[in-house]
């Protein structure tokens, strides 16, 4: 139940802060201004506050934190900055990287003070994607939720101060900007009807466009192929920040995921199933295909983020797991939580499952190249009677791909996330293509853009810690701002 005191309440002439979206950056963003003595509008589109921490598992990260000093574990922001920059390959924005480093640790504890408690063993060196070389990684016991309920007393308590002012249900139609390009308040629509209301200072922290095709396709130039990412993900921010005269960077950072397995080939689809084709979590035992039939990638090797690029690089991000009655047989079902006999009998209900008794036969019903699946195969086994090295240097190869009957599976790469997002400063304003900052608008979260602190690789942590971290480190400054003036 939602308290009394987020009820929609009269609208006051002017804010100090006003906070556009009430999710992961939002909720922080307004909380630490309103603590720190400003009066603040939050304002969300959604019944309800917490946006993707519903959906999100809620994985953060940082040094110093007093998880790592339950179990004696020394660490430094800078050891965190040098793992994020090694996994993403430096493509991340080095500043906000920095930004996000040195101060999540401090965020974490402030969760914890308040109640956030984390997973038996946690923190980790990694959980789906490339390790970090400290343990530093961690997910609350209620994932996203954890987060939000950490979040939930404090704010409850600046409302019924009326430090905060929440709007749910709400939408921000129009950014109010003065002739010289100032950003001077927002224009809200609701159930109370359109209004404008003035602010000191705007902050967009109302995610990505990963639920919007059309704008996210635009902003990659790569389809939304799967329909994965929260449903209010629909990059209102994005467009808000850009008629504001923002400008939008990032896009050429998308990552692919692997191992969705879809529907149907129609975009965007749904996620049927999903095998993680992480050798961390499962030792690879099937052979990845590309459309045309061919190996594109060493299937065991140990970065998922070499996984993630030999995926991205293939035809529409499509990829084969192809095995054999043997591998199906010893080794571990590629779709977790799957028996044996699903993944064997699934040919006869899902056109995305297909089996043979040869080859050839397998990638005529799987819409392959007959005589280039044949190739493939034949190469992979023959280099293995052989004890020849693996034509893309794989290590684990139990055995051959050689007994009847054979089975594909098709997938396609996905995200949960977008990449193009607001260009920002390390003060986090929205900045011009020029690089010029919009005055009194600034930008956390999602619109910002994944790529901005994860790169282009989904590095662990950091797009919840950030979204986090950044809100808090705003909405503080934005705090004292208003009270000097």
């Amino acid at each position: 139940m939602w308290p009394a005191a987020l009820a929609r309440g009269n609208t006051p002439a002017h804010y100090d802060v006003i906070v556009i979206g009430g999710g992961t950056a939002g909720i922080p963003c307004a909380l630490f201004a309103a603590m720190g003595g400003a009066r603040v509008l939050l304002v969300e589109k959604s019944p309800a506050l917490g946006g993707t921490l519903f959906w999100s598992t809620g994985q953060i990260a940082g040094s110093g934190t007093v998880f790592q000093e339950r179990l004696g574990i020394a660490d430094t922001p800078q050891a965190h900055f040098e793992d994020c920059m090694r996994i993403n390959h430096a493509t991340a924005d080095p500043a906000l990287t920095r930004l996000t480093v040195n101060h999540a640790g401090e965020t974490i504890n402030w969760l914890a003070e308040h109640g956030f408690e984390v997973m038996d063993g946690h923190p980790v060196t990694g959980i789906g994607h490339d390790h970090f070389t400290a343990r530093r990684y961690q997910q609350g016991v209620k994932s996203g939720l954890s987060i939000l309920d950490a979040f939930l007393p404090s704010l409850n308590a600046m409302v019924t101060k009326g430090k905060i002012t929440v709007l749910t249900g709400t939408t921000v139609a129009n950014l109010i900007q003065s002739p010289d390009g100032r950003v001077t308040g927002v224009t809200t629509a609701g159930s109370e009807g359109i209004r404008d209301v003035s602010g000191s200072n705007v902050v967009i922290a109302s995610g990505g466009c990963a639920a919007n095709a059309r704008l996210f396709e635009e902003l990659h130039g790569v389809p939304l192929y799967a329909k994965t990412a929260y449903p209010t993900s629909q990059g209102d921010g994005l467009l808000l920040g850009l008629s504001a005269g923002g400008a939008i960077v990032g896009g050429d950072k998308y990552a692919s995921l692997p191992g969705l397995v879809p529907d149907a080939f129609q975009y965007p689809c749904q996620m049927f199933a999903y095998a993680p084709l992480n050798p961390s979590i499962r030792a690879p035992w099937e052979i990845l295909v590309n459309a045309r039939g061919e190996r594109f990638v060493r299937e065991d090797h140990p970065s998922v983020h070499h996984i993630e690029r030999g995926v991205y690089q293939q035809p529409a991000h499509r990829h084969w797991a192809i095995f054999d009655a043997a591998m199906l047989e010893r080794s571990e079902p590629i779709i977790p939580k799957w028996t044996r006999e699903r993944l064997a009998s699934e040919h006869q209900s899902h056109a995305m499952f297909h089996s043979a008794m040869s080859v050839e036969a397998l990638a005529l019903r799987a819409g392959l190249n007959p005589l280039a699946l044949h190739s493939t195969v034949d190469d992979y086994n023959r280099r293995l009677q052989e004890g020849r090295e693996d034509t893309f240097g794989r290590k684990m190869r139990p055995a051959p791909l050689s007994t009847p009957p054979y089975y594909s599976i098709a997938m396609q790469g996905w995200t949960l996330v977008s990449f193009a997002g607001l260009k920002v400063s390390v003060d986090l304003q929205v900045l011009r293509k020029g690089g010029e900052a919009v005055p009194n608008l600034y930008a956390i979260g999602e619109v910002i853009g994944a790529g901005a602190t994860s790169g282009a690789a989904y590095t662990n942590g950091m797009l919840v810690t950030p979204a986090i971290t950044f809100g808090r480190i705003l909405g503080t400054r934005l705090a004292r701002a208003s009270l000097s003036r």
